[in-house]
C-alpha cells in the first residue's frame, strides 16, 4: 500500500476538497428547486454531485495508483453527469443561468484537475 494512502490521506487532495465544496454548492442550488422534483432531478444532482468526492475517497481507500486512477475515472463521469444534469436544470428554468454558470465553471476546471490527476496515477501504475 501507498504511504500516501489512508482514511486521512483522502483530505489531502485538493480535487476530493473542490469536489466536497461542490456538493455543497449543489444542495444548496437545489433546496430552491420545485418540491416536485425533491425524488426527481434535484435527487440526481446531489448523488451526481456526492458521487465525485466519494469516488475519488474509494480510490484513495483501494491503496494502487491503477485503483485510485480507476475510481477518479467514475468520479469524473459523475462530473459530467452532474455538469448535465444542471445545464437541465436551467433549460427547465429552475434556476437563472447565473445561478449555473459559475457552478459549471468549476465543475469544467475540476474535470481538468482530475484528467490530469487520472493521467499521473495511470504514469505511476
Amino acid at each position: 500500500m501507498d504511504k500516501n494512502m489512508g482514511p486521512s490521506s483522502v483530505s489531502n487532495l485538493r480535487i476530493w476538497n473542490d469536489g466536497m465544496v461542490i456538493v455543497r454548492d449543489c444542495y444548496a442550488l437545489t433546496s430552491h428547486w420545485p418540491k416536485a422534483e425533491l425524488f426527481g432531478l434535484t435527487s440526481q444532482i446531489r448523488r451526481a454531485s456526492v458521487s465525485i468526492p466519494c469516488n475519488l475517497a474509494e480510490g484513495r481507500g483501494r491503496g494502487t495508483s491503477a485503483e485510485m486512477a480507476r475510481f477518479a475515472q467514475i468520479a469524473l463521469g459523475s462530473l459530467y453527469e452532474l455538469d448535465t444534469l444542471l445545464q437541465i436544470g436551467a433549460d427547465l428554468n429552475f434556476a437563472e443561468p447565473d445561478q449555473i454558470a459559475p457552478l459549471r465553471e468549476r465543475l469544467s476546471l475540476l474535470a481538468r484537475q482530475i484528467s490530469s490527476f487520472i493521467q499521473k496515477r495511470r504514469n505511476a501504475a
